[in-house]
């Protein structure tokens, strides 16, 4: 994998792409109170009401889940099937709660409710109707009853599962392409390992971001007995890409009323990934990249001089007793967000969804160029964000301040994940019922918003622990000075960052004094120009023999002066990207 290419202008597209879809981040320059409180988007907004309708019913508020539905997918609750499900969930809902009170709500819910619609909503419907009533006289502790799976907190969880499935696909509330790409290519990826016998050399990561469980397929109401019209070639190929028997690919295009890469979007979408690791693994590349702003301020030639402390910027003090007394500054940023992103909002009205912004785009030139390292990384331990080379890193972090201010107008601010749904609605008529429906939500997900405030200031925390901030600054600060082909100042950097790297990467040093020595022919400096070539280009060439055809090409340069031979022998946008590798 070390020499394959990797297009990372399509990368950083697919990554902002997520990261705008799922709200996480803002741009920096506006301020709070002129940043929507949701975004444009219908989908994210459908994908949020999805998500608080599953967590709705995984902690058995169904009541909470039906006024969902009632409100913004009222054809939902047309499909008796899921109705008759939804019903028989809050009866078993209100006998767990145990008190008098709930089990007269219980009965009632059979009367007016579960009875009823068991009636028409499926040939199955009424023997699953009576036997659920067998509830009322075995105890959900009785693991031998004939209703424990009944009983079974699971139920919950796959009725969760097949609503967000069926609501997906009937809004088309599809997860970013980015999100779908993962679970497509790491499933392929477990599957080839599977089947070769082999270990996955990342088996530790895919097996902690893809979760094994996934949602319940969805079914079609039409006659599960005709004969389905479909290609077989299409059958097999979805039954294949994502792990279906032949009848749950069927199954799956009578759904998508035989639309292949709609049965497919819905299927990959059933798949799980945990979305508290897959936020974080974007944000340590957003802040490789550039893309988002670490939130950390550099420190001004004076701060350093009268600091009589380290100037390891996230160093933490021996004397610390806990990481939050080291990181209290910068916590200001992480966790101060969330005041603003608290409040997204859902509408009941529709809005078109919006292209991803073309200048979030990080591009080091015109063209969308393939990036390839090829042999100039020698040790691959040099993309570990955990180098052991840190005693150097403020001093070079301070002096390319001096040098690459950088244009980082584009850059974003973080924002997280924080999902607090609220509803608004034009229509007077459920007016009343938003208050209800907002203190139902608040209710049923306080724990959840707890738990999730918790993971990003835990996050956090552990992020400026690892100081991996300043390094990523750093190494974006080092990769601006390249794109303007300060050379020189490059080698000097990389030197102060870490000493050996040049020793380990000599194909790299060569192309910086290449870049060097062409612009001091190009700006008339022979004399300056040839010391560079006799101190390094020449040493270089001489320990590897591939370097002498590029050195002797380079030399050529003097008898052509005027003529750039920067832009064209030595592609600074390649150069960069792989420097930053």
């Amino acid at each position: 994998m070390e020499s394959e290419p990797v297009n990372w202008e399509a990368l950083d597209s697919l990554v902002i792409d997520f990261a705008k879809s799922e709200n996480l981040i803002e741009d920096l320059n506006s301020s709070p109170s002129s940043t929507p409180s949701s975004p444009s988007s219908s989908s994210y907004r459908f994908r949020l009401l999805i998500r608080e309708i599953r967590r709705s019913l995984e902690i058995g508020d169904i009541d909470a889940s039906i006024e969902f539905l009632r409100i913004h997918a009222p054809f939902i609750l047309d499909d008796h099937r899921l109705l008759f499900r939804l019903h028989k969930q809050k009866f078993i809902e209100l006998l767990r709660k145990g008190t008098t009170q709930d089990r007269d709500s219980a009965i009632e819910c059979l009367r007016t409710a579960l009875a009823p619609c068991a009636l028409d909503a499926y040939p199955e419907a009424y023997e699953e109707f009576k036997h659920v009533l067998l509830a009322l006289i075995f105890d959900k502790d009785d693991q031998t009853s004939p209703v424990a799976h009944e009983w079974s907190i699971r139920r919950r969880v796959d009725l969760a599962g097949l609503l967000s499935s069926v609501l997906r696909a009937n809004l088309q509330a599809y997860d970013p392409i980015f999100s779908m790409t993962l679970r497509y290519l790491i499933s392929v990826h477990k599957g080839f390992c599977f089947n070769q016998g082999i270990s996955s050399p990342i088996s530790d990561l895919t097996e902690r971001l893809l979760l094994e469980e996934r949602d319940l397929p969805v079914t079609s109401q039409e006659s599960l007995h005709e004969a389905p019209p479909f290609d077989e070639v299409d059958i097999q190929a979805l039954a294949h890409a994502v792990e279906l028997t032949r009848q749950g690919a069927v199954d799956s295009l009578r759904f998508a009323k035989g639309d292949l890469y709609q049965a497919f979007q819905n299927d990959l979408c059933r798949m799980k990934l945990d979305a508290a690791m897959l936020d974080e693994l974007v944000h340590e590349y957003c802040l490789y990249r550039g893309i988002v702003d670490s939130g950390l301020a550099l420190p001004s030639d004076s701060d350093m001089q009268t600091s009589g402390k380290s100037q390891k910027l996230c160093q933490p003090d021996p004397g610390c007793d806990s990481p939050q007394d080291c990181v209290s500054v910068n916590m200001d940023y992480q966790i101060g967000s969330q005041s603003d992103a608290e409040t997204f909002v859902v509408k009941s009205e529709m809005v078109d969804s919006q292209e991803v912004n073309a200048s979030a785009m990080r591009t080091d030139g015109a063209d969308i160029v393939m990036r390839c390292t090829d042999e100039a990384i020698g040790n691959r331990e040099d993309c570990s964000t955990s180098g052991t080379h840190q005693s150097k890193v403020s001093r070079g972090f301070q002096r390319s301040r001096s040098y690459a201010t950088g244009e980082r107008s584009g850059r974003k601010r973080w924002r997280g994940r924080v999902e607090k749904l609220e509803i608004i609605s034009d229509d007077p008529s459920i007016g009343s019922s938003n208050q209800m429906l907002y203190t139902l939500a608040h209710n049923a997900n306080i724990r959840v918003l707890e738990e999730q405030q918790a993971s990003l200031k835990h996050s956090a925390l552990e992020l400026y622990g690892k100081r991996k901030d300043h390094k990523y600054e750093t190494v974006l600060d080092i990769k601006e000075l390249a794109s303007k082909g300060m050379a020189a100042e490059v080698v000097e950097e990389v030197n102060a960052f870490d000493p050996h790297f040049f020793a380990q990467n000599p194909l790299l040093l060569f192309q910086l004094k290449q870049v060097e020595f062409l612009k001091l022919v190009k700006s008339g400096e022979h004399s300056n120009a040839l010391k560079v070539a006799s101190s390094y280009l020449g040493p270089l060439a001489a320990n590897d023999r591939t370097l002498l055809k590029p050195l002797k090409e380079t030399l050529l340069a003097l008898l052509k002066p005027n003529e750039d031979a920067l832009a064209k022998d030595v592609p600074l946008s390649v150069l960069t990207t792989s420097l930053q590798v």
